[in-house]
């Protein structure tokens, strides 16, 4: 995976019980276990009494592929995170992801300090690594919507399918800058614009609580339905993309070696999947080094997915040699101690199942395709504004839905879904495809004909009136998506100039970016961008037949052509095909009531 940094900004709340009983057969009273003491007071006690093996192996986040029970005491490993499509097996129910959270627990629990691990996953578009959870709308359509109370919302139910599989704390909101299109994380972001990147931050509060007045700056999550989010500032190989109040990151520089962004938020930082064996060019040239410089910038956890032991070892040379003080390993450690504490991992370590049946459930579901409405951008609306052809009439004799999109959940999902890529087909998870969805939406006498691929003497021997092409890119996740062309997948552009080509057509685009669509324009009669709409495909057919209006803006440019790019709102030459904020809208239809 590229280089990302996580940063805690925010933390939680300690949740009160008792380890009395824990206590009583420990002998001896170890304050750092009483509930009933100051956070400060505990961890200071705590730290008297940890050796510099058991403070490293705090500061070590390991993937749970490779692990056991044995790894977790005899290292005192203080983390564990599932990487995308890491699982406890396939298909895997809520109470399995408890489970396995709570045996991993178990090991660390029975290390000579009892230190509780602290589990972490991507959870950045619903908890998209567990089958039928929901998944939203990928952060480039959430942009769209310009909706942060949404957003917010979204937070809250991510945040309780997330805490139901019994894990802590998301990597998520990412609050990257995507400025160049071509980057294969682009979708992770919300926008171009700053502004809307912040506005979107209000995601946050939503995952983890809303913040009491008297919390500054300490950590805090607001009860056992929240999680810690650690937001995700990502980098790109391609140019300059992140920016932070007018401050670029200078080219080539990895995060993971940058104090610019590696400030105090009160919680901890954490690096990227081998982040930084990435400082060094190549990769892994020179560890010591990456080692030395990463912890030295700040870092305090450090994800070692793999080969944990050489880190360790080397972290451990550095510190008894000196070129690393005691005080910048002290610093880190009483930064993830006071995250676990004010957690109330060390009171409630295990999670048990009373939140199992939230995961993908309906409220959440009607809250996804809400989403999916509201992020919906309408780039074409018929030739001229006097003759539209959205919302569609669902009373009709007979329609196609073509498209290699309009009938694959894992296509509209994209990628981090299911799998760190993203997969093909409708066994991925739950939800409804946008065939599907059209299908419902009609009227019972409508006949809707699906065919991926028609052929022009299909077309012409049928009557249709009229014709949904769903089209747009394959699943991608960082680097697998850096792209320098931006098409739409070849198959996608055959269909949607055949039948555009012999029928009146609607062309729904897929897709975690703007693509090339300005030579086919012509042909299409209405042009929809709905982004990676999730696993709630009801909510694209909601806005096309007029159930809802269109809503939504581009939260970012949509360029001519490729030779363009770089381009952004407020550059000098500015020339795109769509700007920055264009959207049309149309009107809600009220008769539109389908016979179902």
């Amino acid at each position: 995976m590229k280089s990302r940094i996580t940063i805690t900004l925010l933390g939680l709340v300690l949740l009160f019980s008792t380890w009395e009983s824990c206590m009583a057969q420990q002998g001896d009273y170890m304050l750092y276990k009483d509930p009933n003491k100051p956070i400060n007071a505990r961890i200071k006690d705590l730290m008297s009494r940890m050796t510099l093996s058991e403070k490293i192996g705090q500061m070590t986040q390991l993937e749970r592929k490779n692990m056991t029970t044995d790894i977790m005491k005899n290292y005192g490993i203080g983390s564990l995170l599932s990487g995308g499509g890491s699982v406890p097996k396939p298909e895997a129910t809520a109470r399995e992801w408890v489970d396995m959270v709570n045996e991993f627990q178990r090991g660390a629990l029975s290390s000579r300090l009892g230190i509780p691990m602290i589990y972490g996953i991507d959870a950045v578009h619903g908890h998209n690594n567990v089958y039928k959870a929901t998944i939203f709308p990928h952060n480039v359509g959430l942009g769209a919507t310009r909706d942060s109370e949404l957003v917010k919302r979204i937070g809250v139910a991510t945040a309780l399918e997330v805490r139901a599989t019994g894990i802590p704390y998301a990597f998520a909101p990412c609050i990257a800058v995507c400025r160049d299109p071509r980057w294969g994380r682009c979708y992770e972001s919300y926008s171009e614009d700053p502004q809307i990147v912040k506005q979107m931050t209000e995601i946050i509060p939503g995952l983890q609580g809303d913040l009491p007045t008297n919390i500054v700056g300490i950590p805090y999550v607001g009860g056992k339905t929240k999680v810690t989010p650690f937001p995700r500032v990502e980098s790109s190989n391609l140019r300059s993309l992140i920016k932070d109040k007018g401050d670029s990151i200078p080219k080539g520089q990895k995060l993971e070696n940058s104090k610019l962004l590696i400030k105090d938020g009160g919680g901890f930082v954490i690096s990227d999947w081998e982040g930084i064996d990435r400082i060094t060019s190549p990769p892994h040239s020179n560890y010591t080094h990456s080692v030395l410089a990463g912890v030295q910038a700040g870092i305090d956890m450090i994800m070692v997915p793999l080969n944990y032991t050489e880190f360790i070892d080397t972290l451990t040379s550095l510190v008894k040699n000196n070129f690393i003080p005691m005080t910048r390993i002290d610093d880190a450690v009483r930064r993830i101690l006071r995250v676990k504490f004010t957690l109330g991992l060390f009171e409630n370590p295990l999670a048990d199942y009373k939140l199992v049946k939230h995961v993908g459930s309906q409220a959440h579901r009607e809250l996804a395709r809400e989403a999916v409405r509201k992020s919906l951008v309408l780039l074409k609306n018929g030739a001229n504004a006097n003759d539209p052809m959205l919302p569609l009439p669902k009373k009709a004799s007979r329609i196609l839905v073509a498209g290699s999109h309009a009938n694959n959940l894992g296509y509209q999902c994209g990628g981090w879904t299911i799998t760190w890529q993203g997969v093909e087909g409708n066994n991925v998870t739950i939800g409804t495809t946008i065939l599907d969805a059209i299908t419902a939406s009609v009227d019972s006498n409508t006949e809707v004909v699906y065919s991926e691929s028609p052929t022009t003497e299909f077309l012409k021997s049928n009557n249709f009136s009229y014709s949904i092409v769903v089209v747009g890119e394959l699943p991608y996740a960082e680097t697998a998506g850096d792209s320098m062309n931006l098409t739409i997948t070849k198959g996608g552009i055959d269909t949607m100039s055949n039948v555009c080509g012999n029928t009146k057509c609607v062309v729904v685009l897929i897709s975690g970016r703007p693509l090339v669509v300005q030579p086919y324009l012509s042909n299409i009669d209405a042009l929809v961008a709905a982004w990676l709409p999730g696993s709630e495909g009801q909510g694209v057919a909601d806005v096309l037949f007029g159930d809802y209006e269109f809503r939504g803006k581009l939260s970012r440019t949509w360029f001519k052509n490729v030779n363009q790019l770089p381009m952004n709102v407020g550059d000098k030459n500015y020339d795109p095909l769509y700007p920055y904020g264009f959207g049309l809208t149309t009107t809600k239809v009220q008769d539109q009531v389908a016979s179902r």
